[in-house]
C-alpha cells in the first residue's frame, strides 16, 4: 500500500492510466462511429472480403465514375433502397459518397438493419481517386 501513496509513484499510475485511454479511444471511436476504411483497406475488403459496396452521392456523380461493382443508393430511402437491392447482410458492406462525411451520417441508419461489419471509405471517392485507384464509368 505504501507504493500508491508516495508522490513520484501517483506520477507514473496517472501516466499509465492516461496512455491506457489514448490507446483505447480510437478503438472506441471506432466501436461508436464504424470502421473507417483507407482506400487500400476499402481495396481489400473489396476484393478479398467480397463486401457490398453502396454509394451514397447523385446519379450524376456516379455516372461520372464510381468504384468497380459500387451501387447507387439514395441517401434519403436508404433502407428502401436496400431492402429492394437484397443485400446479404452477412457480407461486409462498404459506404461511399465524395468525402465520407455522408457516409458517416448514414452509418447508424446502416447497423440498424443488421449488417454485421460496416465500413466507411475515409474522405470517399476523392481519397480513392488521390490513390490512383480505378474508377468505373
Amino acid at each position: 500500500m505504501n507504493f500508491l501513496t508516495q508522490i513520484d509513484n501517483l506520477a507514473l499510475i496517472a501516466l499509465l492510466v492516461v496512455s491506457g485511454l489514448a490507446l483505447f479511444l480510437p478503438t472506441l471511436s471506432t466501436l461508436i462511429s464504424g470502421k473507417g476504411l483507407s482506400p487500400t483497406e476499402a481495396t481489400i475488403w473489396i476484393n478479398r472480403r467480397k463486401s457490398h459496396i453502396l454509394d451514397l452521392r447523385s446519379e450524376e456523380a456516379f455516372k461520372a465514375g464510381h468504384l468497380p461493382g459500387a451501387k447507387l443508393a439514395s441517401a434519403v430511402s436508404l433502407t428502401a433502397t436496400i431492402e429492394s437491392l437484397k443485400l446479404d447482410r452477412k457480407r461486409p458492406l462498404v459506404l461511399v459518397c465524395e468525402t465520407g462525411a455522408q457516409s458517416r451520417k448514414a452509418l447508424g441508419e446502416i447497423q440498424k438493419l443488421g449488417f454485421a461489419e460496416v465500413g466507411v471509405l475515409d474522405g470517399g471517392v476523392q481519397a480513392w481517386k488521390a490513390a490512383a485507384l480505378p474508377l468505373v464509368k
